[in-house]
């Protein structure tokens, strides 16, 4: 199993070694080194981590056992990113955080105090190069946006498994915990298997499956959003279609003052990248695949990466998308906390 390990984490590219370098230019070229600028001309630089320093990661499985709209895979989906993870690129066990509530261990449940106590916990003392994971998948949903940087209208929020007497944990706390700490070269992670995820984390720059930044497009996301909670087809979406139709009404107006204000206070020089399982507007299946209960978004990440690790941003965000094509009608989104040259190897 040790040599085992070691092989699979040789095999998955790096910042210095992968096709590219080894004289496949077909291949995504390396992430580029040293301080970036966001444009010509303008001071603000972000740093991209190289990944070789400490990781740590902490992941989040809740099934709400016993409670309304409990689910089947959230903690399975634990269970298979610790092991891809471990197996795949290097994370020792004893750098993991795991909160899932079939534990008995009340320190190791998924309450509202312990999620946010093993958010700082991710992130404490992090140094430039660390490569921090974090994995979400339970119930997501959204509430009325109070700093006016959604486009929409609502922020985006996860339930702890206490929700019902401690309440939810919202985006932009999460964003204040796990982002602005950060220090430039820092790489954090996030995958976030839950509905409404599109901007669960409050990054500001979001990319199309063409690897372009998107803008905000506010009445084709109504149209979307609106389809998409008619469907009904998830049973991620605790608060049930009525009162997801809420969530689609837009404010045009303000959408673009919104992305404005976003990229103004959520814009960081860390490293920061957001996988989601849906828009948005839209929910996430909690689904069967290979005869197991788990999360679509999970179990689709962790099959691109494996079926092929040299990709670049652009390609894995396709290829997971390709990963649901033809079951699932959510669409998985790739955000960051600066502008993304997409076009490069995806390393973490």
């Amino acid at each position: 199993m040790q040599q085992e390990l070691i092989t699979n984490w040789i095999d998955m590219p790096t910042y210095q070694s992968n096709d590219w370098t080894r004289g496949n230019h077909a291949a995504p070229p390396p992430p580029p080194s040293g301080a970036q600028s966001f444009a010509p001309g303008l001071d603000y630089k972000w740093v991209p981590s190289k990944c070789t320093g400490r990781r740590k990661a902490l992941l989040i499985g809740i099934n709400y056992f016993s409670q309304r709209g409990q689910l089947r895979g959230c903690i399975n989906d634990v269970k298979n990113m610790k092991t891809f993870l471990h197996e795949r690129y290097g994370y020792a066990t004893e750098d993991m955080v795991i909160l899932t509530d079939d534990q008995q261990n009340p320190m190791s449940q998924p309450t509202k105090a312990n999620i946010l106590r093993a958010m700082h916990w991710l992130v404490k003392d992090a140094r430039p190069d660390d490569s921090l994971f974090f994995h979400y998948s339970g119930h997501g949903g959204q509430q009325k946006d109070t700093d006016g940087d959604e486009d929409d209208g609502y922020d985006e929020t996860i339930y702890p498994v206490d929700f019902r007497t401690a309440g939810m944990i919202v985006d932009d706390e999460m964003h204040r915990i796990m982002v602005t700490p950060l220090q430039p070269g820092v790489r954090l992670t996030a995958i976030f298997d839950s509905c409404h995820s599109g901007s669960a984390l409050d990054l500001p720059y979001l990319y199309s499956t063409k690897g372009v930044l998107k803008e905000p497009n506010l009445a084709k996301e109504a149209a979307s959003g609106l389809l998409g909670a008619l469907s009904a087809y998830s049973k991620k979406d605790l608060a049930g279609v009525a009162s997801s139709l809420g969530g689609f009404i837009k404010k045009a107006t303000t959408g673009s003052q919104a992305d404005a204000v976003a990229k103004r206070t959520k814009t960081s020089p860390a490293d920061v990248i957001q996988w989601s399982g849906s828009k948005d507007v839209q929910t996430s299946a909690d689904t069967f695949e290979g005869g197991e209960a788990t999360g679509a978004m999970s179990y689709a990440f962790i099959s691109a990466l494996k079926k092929n690790p040299q990709q670049s941003y652009q390609e894995l965000l396709n290829s997971i998308r390709v990963e649901l094509e033809g079951k699932y009608a959510q669409k998985p989104q790739l955000s960051c906390s600066h502008p993304l040259d997409t076009r490069t190897l995806y390393v973490m």
